[in-house]
């Protein structure tokens, strides 16, 4: 639905409702009341379904049909992911994420329109992006001591999570599976954190790929600051002495170039973002992106504070091997 239609059917819906005065004290409820009258609501409309209503919203409803990949496959993809992870040196730890996130978390952190996450009655988000989940969790463990004694906290996920808004094509799903990796940190200075987290992250995305299938491997840096322009020349050096895995079907190229002329990310990411592209049965396909946020230095209020996130899609790793 346009911009345009939502707002005539929010426009509808309220005058049905009482008008813009019952709309605005609803609003303006505390959350404890507003979830009180949100569960009510709920339950009376749940008292009205039968089980064959449930049975056809289940069958139609985009959010609650069951993928179409098989378990195996995208176990598969999960398994050697975490098996890539395991055998880098830098520690890093696997979390168990939950599905739901506090009311607000992809559209204060990550600035995404609340209307492309599910928000439920109880003042949550159901997960859409597990580096929006790790950075929080980052965060907490920044602030509480909790970081190991380089004070570097490396983080990494498998979650399935839920996008609102509506999307066709292959692998293209409502629901779908991410891995993903943050890393935070204090500036060190000389852009040293930047250099060593950037060139951590894709080295364990790229390492990974050949082992999916993946012909050939490119990651697409975006400089978006131009101090960032000597970190985008270390990652390109240090991923071309990457020591690689053989894919299936022998030796796999992998290259770092540059790409100035991206047009999403920006207001994003900063400083440098990356795409990470894999040619699979021929074709090449978007499968990873990344880059650095000022998410933690939001989230503690402190402008020392670096974070680095990236993002592996597992649904359209697990489609190509198939």
């Amino acid at each position: 639905m346009t911009e345009s239609g939502s707002r005539a059917a929010l426009d509808r819906v309220v005058r049905r409702a009482g008008g813009t005065s019952v709309f605005e004290a609803l609003a303006a409820l505390p959350g404890s009341d507003l979830t009180t009258l949100q569960l009510e609501l709920a339950r009376r409309r749940a008292a009205g379904l039968s089980p064959a209503t449930v049975l056809e919203r289940y069958r139609r409803d985009r959010f609650t049909t069951p993928s179409p990949l098989p378990f195996a496959a995208l176990r598969r993809v999960e398994d050697v992911l975490l098996a890539t992870l395991a055998a880098r040196p830098e520690p890093v730890e696997v979390v168990t994420l939950a599905p739901l996130a506090p009311l607000g978390t992809h559209s204060a952190l990550a600035t995404v329109d609340q209307n492309k996450v599910v928000s439920t009655v109880r003042g949550t988000d159901v997960a859409a992006d597990p580096t929006n989940g790790l950075a929080l969790e980052a965060a907490v463990r920044r602030r509480e001591g909790d970081a190991p004694s380089t004070g570097v906290v490396r983080l990494a996920a498998i979650q399935r999570v839920v996008r609102a808004q509506y999307v066709s094509g292959p692998a293209m799903f409502a629901h779908f599976s991410l891995f993903a990796q943050v890393t935070a940190g204090r500036d060190v200075g000389g852009l040293g954190f930047e250099r060593a987290a950037l060139v951590e992250q894709l080295t364990v995305l790229v390492s990974a790929l050949p082992l999916l299938g993946a012909e050939a491997v490119e990651v697409r840096l975006t400089v978006l600051d131009p101090r960032f322009a000597p970190v985008a020349d270390a990652a390109r050096g240090d991923l071309a002495r990457v020591d690689l895995a053989s894919g299936d079907a022998g030796e796999v190229p992998v290259t770092a170039v540059p790409d100035p002329g991206r047009p999403t990310g920006r207001g994003y990411y900063e400083g440098l973002c990356f795409k990470v592209m894999a040619r699979l049965d021929g074709e090449w396909a978007e499968v990873g992106d990344g880059g650095f946020t000022g998410w933690s230095r939001e989230l503690l209020s402190n402008q020392k504070e670096r974070l680095l996130i990236s993002g592996l899609g597992i649904d359209r790793l697990a489609a190509a091997r198939r």
